[in-house]
């Protein structure tokens, strides 16, 4: 059981890398590159991703991690590694919340509100849309990316505490 436990904390751990992965870029270079452009082409461009970001590269990361940091978190606790099952389970309610949660009730909201609005020709009236969405948006947006590099943190220490924990056991 202890290494079915590893290989799902390991699979847990790398989902929640690349999904972390996935929101510190929007953080730290797209919604920068796109408050650089012409609103215009920002909404446009932010309207396009959120009509196409559902898809099997994206898919595993988002949708997957919640369940294997949740499926890791009760095969440790059945392998009798209950420090590192509540750590999984602490990153698992990180990420349900802080990233999951705040998307579904946040972001995507936000998205769709973009996405059922046209794209004026006057460049004040796109920079006021844009202005209206892109701050808060990002600002959620770093939530989201606090929020799983937490639950990386926390899977991480899982994986490192189930390995301190066997060596004990082995008598090492």
């Amino acid at each position: 059981m202890s290494l079915l436990a590893t290989i799902a904390a390991f699979v847990a751990m790398l989902l929640t890398g690349a999904i972390a992965g996935f929101f510190y870029a929007w953080s730290c270079s797209t919604m920068l590159g796109l408050d650089a452009i012409d609103p215009r082409h920002a909404i446009e461009a932010m309207q396009a991703i959120n009509r196409l970001i559902v898809n099997p590269v994206f898919a595993p990361g988002f949708f997957g991690t919640p369940i294997a940091l949740l499926l890791t978190s009760g095969l440790f606790f059945l392998a009798r590694m209950r420090t590192s099952g509540l750590l999984a389970l602490l990153a698992f309610l990180a990420y349900a919340v802080g990233a999951f949660g705040v998307t579904v009730v946040v972001n995507v909201p936000m998205n769709e509100a973009l996405g059922a609005t046209a794209i004026p020709d006057d460049v004040e009236a796109a920079h006021r849309i844009w202005q209206d969405y892109s701050p808060a948006w990002t600002a959620w947006n770093h939530l989201r990316t606090a929020a799983s590099l937490s639950a990386l943190l926390l899977i991480g220490l899982a994986l490192y505490v189930a390995g301190r924990h066997q060596a004990v056991q082995a008598g090492h």
